[in-house]
């Protein structure tokens, strides 16, 4: 590996360590207030839409990108 790969590569692992992608599970209102703190914290750097569980079930699902420092 060359040098320029080798920087290459180190660069690429610490952009990829500022972050942490995650799936939370919960009620509307826990996770607003989830969502709410991870914004006000400035954390918060992505979040989905919120997608029903299904089956009858009365918890959704949405996908988070939060700033790891």
């Amino acid at each position: 590996m060359s040098t320029r790969e080798a920087a290459r590569a180190r660069a690429n692992n610490q952009r990829a360590a500022q972050y942490t992608e995650i799936w939370v599970t919960g009620r509307s209102e826990d996770l607003a207030m989830m969502i709410d703190v991870a914004s006000r914290t400035g954390r918060l750097v992505y979040v989905s839409a919120p997608h029903p569980m299904g089956g009858g079930d009365p918890r959704h699902r949405r996908y988070l990108r939060l700033r790891t420092s």
